[in-house]
């Protein structure tokens, strides 16, 4: 059994850096915090009152958190640029400031102009946000045109202590938070293997628990993947870099997630459904005997799999060094057959599949740190380096990617979300200002709040939802706070910075705390500006329930996107991209040529993201409809189980050059003929609505090339895992014809033989 000792510092920082990759929350808190108490500091040293101060620390905290480029030059672009364009929309509410319906109408033109900008990315999108918020900032501040100078020196210090604090004093690069990005992989890869090895030892009653932490830190590591891959290109030297490094952090995820499978598969009676890693509800396989009686083998997979976590837990030097040398070279030696101890075959295979991670852990280190010394490296580690160095040759950078065409006109989202944001807001001034003339502009802004990162109408109404119950509990707390913090403005403020720092460090875990953060914070700066009263907390609710509604209804009514709609064509899009996926693994491993496998692998995955974004609507739990959420979580979990297997082909058909291992077998392109032709079968019904195609089913890929029997060579043994991989997609993608409603074929039964005979 494992030891349980005490974590140190050390432990419980990679623990944090795991919890928050390249530390992306924290550094966007303490940015946006350090921005607002600087300007606090400058504007309270000129003796600037309370309503000043509160315009101040507003503005740096929207002209810090708008701008989102990566390079710093394009960042201090945009904060100039946003400088006047906060000015313009200040300068707008206070001219019209007492003139009602010019002011509604400028601020619905400013609404639409803010979304429709959008589509320049980035800075457009920053820029808009800007010049909404500090229009709003009018509102709220109840700006007028005798105040205006006063204004733009506000404006002006904001802006200024904002990029002071982002260019000099937190200062962030795309390489910096690359290398964090980095450190946070290989503390998930670990925190994996640690849960691994808990499923290893779990009792009957405690499988399920284990699995479940499986499941969840399987996730956490492919988030972690999939932002560093967000900041490669930017983050390396060149296209060769940014192409290595994404080989291998995408090796060692695949062999990481594959380590699970065959620990579940080596503790069951059955080969397990790699489904049961992805679909929490998904039937557990019956326990196996496979590791009773075998003491010695289990305290060696413990002693190897430790030995794996201290692998890829980071650089080491001088002693410790040499010992973790030794430990590689002993892990390594598991991809040889003749070094693996005697064991059922499923045993054998959790040898195997540590060696693979071993391995996948030296390219990464390789790639992450540099050359190393090779002085203790044994022959398998040679080998090993071996083949890394050959595939880091053959490495060049990506060709250009093709253009996807894109929509033009009112099918561009865009233009859509623009024009029904405008709606909504219309709607949302007309029926804020009968609730209350004076603060109807909170229904506006979370009419405006619930369209961003939005695309479809299912998730405006959970974001509605989550904005409404963070609203109602950011109240509780807030009439709470203000009755303790009373008239001590300073300390009201420090309350304040505590709320806009976790705000921004629980954005992206949970849009309820946002909201109820939020809240709270205004009902502090209320009694900062002495307009504090309860009647206010409770009108925010009402605005708040209010902007919500007139949001979902212009969702709904005016140029709505169906969250099937939208579902379904991002189901075509990962489906295709599955086919590309297997189909190029299959022609590689076949002895064809096929690209960039690995780049292709993580196209899937984003492509599978996004699905699973969009489902979130009919996946939640206030969902009415119990059936399609069960359909939609089955569908997913399927698909995510097929680009398991889609990657592990991608990985092995790239060793495919350079590993004496794995040779190409022609017989395999037979077998990849099926899984093609019943992926664009799905396609078709997805994306065209076609219901003549029939997906086909027939005998296991495996007995139809007769191949992985004890007596066959070494390369047959690995056609055979490679089939192994085949069959369980093949049998995922016919899984997913059933709720999709395409008909299956059902071969045609032999002619039985003659008991005569």
């Amino acid at each position: 059994m494992r030891t349980v000792t005490r974590p140190n510092r050390a432990t419980i920082w990679n623990r944090f850096v795991a919890s928050d990759p390249g530390l992306l929350r924290l550094m966007a808190g303490l940015r946006t915090v350090g921005a607002i108490a600087l300007t606090l500091a400058v504007l309270g040293l000129m003796g600037s009152g309370p309503s000043r101060m509160v315009t101040g620390a507003m503005t740096a905290m929207v002209a810090t958190f708008s701008i989102k480029e990566k390079h710093r030059g394009e960042q201090a672009v945009t904060l100039a640029l946003g400088l006047p364009v906060a000015i313009t929309a200040m300068s707008l509410g206070a001219l019209l400031h007492g003139h009602t319906f010019a002011s509604d109408a400028c601020f619905i033109a400013l609404i639409f102009a803010a979304v429709y900008c959008r589509r320049y990315g980035d800075r457009g999108t920053a820029l808009g946000l800007i010049a909404f918020q500090v229009y709003f900032l009018s509102l709220f501040g109840g700006a007028t045109y005798a105040s205006l100078r006063e204004l733009w020196a506000t404006l002006a210090i904001g802006f200024a202590c904002s990029a002071l604090v982002r260019f000099a004093v937190i200062v962030e690069s795309t390489e910096r938070v690359l290398r964090r990005l980095r450190k946070a992989f290989r503390a998930r890869v670990a925190q994996l293997v640690s849960v691994q090895i808990d499923l290893l030892d779990a009792g009957p009653d405690d499988v399920e628990k284990a699995l479940d932490d499986v499941r969840l830190h399987t996730s956490r590591l492919h988030e972690s993947a999939m932002m560093i891959q967000d900041r490669l290109d930017e983050g390396t030297a060149d296209g060769a870099t940014a192409s290595l490094l994404q080989r291998r952090v995408a090796e060692a995820e695949i062999a990481a997630e594959r380590l699970g499978v065959l620990i579940l598969t080596a503790r069951s009676a059955e080969p397990a459904d790699t489904l049961a890693l992805h679909l929490p509800d998904a039937p557990l396989p019956e326990p196996g005997d496979r590791l009773l009686k075998q003491d010695d083998t289990v305290e060696t997979l413990h002693r190897d799999l430790e030995a794996l976590q201290v692998l890829v837990a980071g650089p080491v030097s001088g002693e410790r060094g040499a010992g973790v040398a030794q430990l590689r070279n002993r892990l390594l030696g598991y991809r040889d057959e003749e070094n693996l101890p005697h064991a059922p075959a499923a045993v054998q295979d959790v040898f195997r599949g540590i060696g693979e991670a071993t391995r996948a852990a030296l390219g990464l280190r390789l790639a992450l740190d540099g050359p190393q010394d090779e002085s203790d490296d044994s022959p398998e580690t040679k080998r090993s380096r071996e083949e890394l160095d050959a595939e880091d040759a053959s490495i060049a950078a990506e060709e250009g990617e093709e253009e996807e065409p894109h929509p033009t006109g009112l099918d561009r989202p865009t233009t859509r979300a623009a024009v029904q944001v405008s709606v909504g807001s219309t709607l949302a001034i007309v029926g804020g200002e009968l609730l209350s003339p004076q603060r109807w502009y909170w229904a506006v802004l979370t009419c405006w709040v619930v369209f961003l990162n939005t695309s479809s109408t299912g998730e405006i109404l959970v974001k509605g939802y989550r904005r409404l119950l963070g609203t109602v509990l950011g109240v509780v707390a807030g009439v709470l706070l203000a009755d303790v913090v009373g008239g001590h403005t300073w300390t009201a403020f420090a309350l304040v910075l505590l709320f806009i720092f976790a705000m921004y460090f629980t954005a992206p875990v949970s849009y309820v705390l946002l909201s109820f953060f939020v809240t709270a914070m205004l009902g502090l700066l209320y009694t900062v500006l002495n307009t504090y009263s309860p009647a206010v907390l409770v009108l925010r609710i009402e605005e708040t329930a209010l902007g919500a509604i007139c949001g979902m209804v212009a969702a709904i009514v005016v140029l709505p996107v169906q969250t099937d709609r939208r579902t379904d064509e991002l189901l075509a899009a990962v489906l295709v991209r599955l086919g590309d996926v297997s189909g190029a693994a299959v022609e590689q491993l076949s002895g064809g040529i096929a690209l960039d496998l690995l780049g292709k692998a993580r196209e899937l995955d984003v492509a599978l993201d996004k699905l699973r974004a969009s489902t979130k609507p009919l996946t939640h739990p206030i969902t009415p409809w119990r059936a399609r959420r069960q359909t939609a979580r089955y569908i997913v979990a399927l698909l995510e189980t097929c680009a398991y297997h889609a990657r592990s082909l991608a990985a092995t058909a790239e060793l495919l050059p350079y590993s004496r291992s794995v040779a190409a077998d022609p017989r395999l392109k037979l077998a990849g003929r099926r899984i093609s032709h019943n992926i664009d079968v799905l396609v078709a019904r997805v994306a065209a609505d076609a219901g003549d195609g029939v997906a086909e089913t027939g005998a296991s890929l495996a007995a139809m090339l007769e191949l992985d029997t004890p007596d066959s060579p070494r390369h047959d043994r690995v056609t055979g895992r490679v089939l192994r991989h085949l069959q369980r997609l093949d049998e995922g993608v016919i899984g997913l014809a059933r709720p999709l409603g395409v008909r299956i074929s059902t071969p045609a039964k032999k002619p039985a033989r003659s008991a005569a005979r």
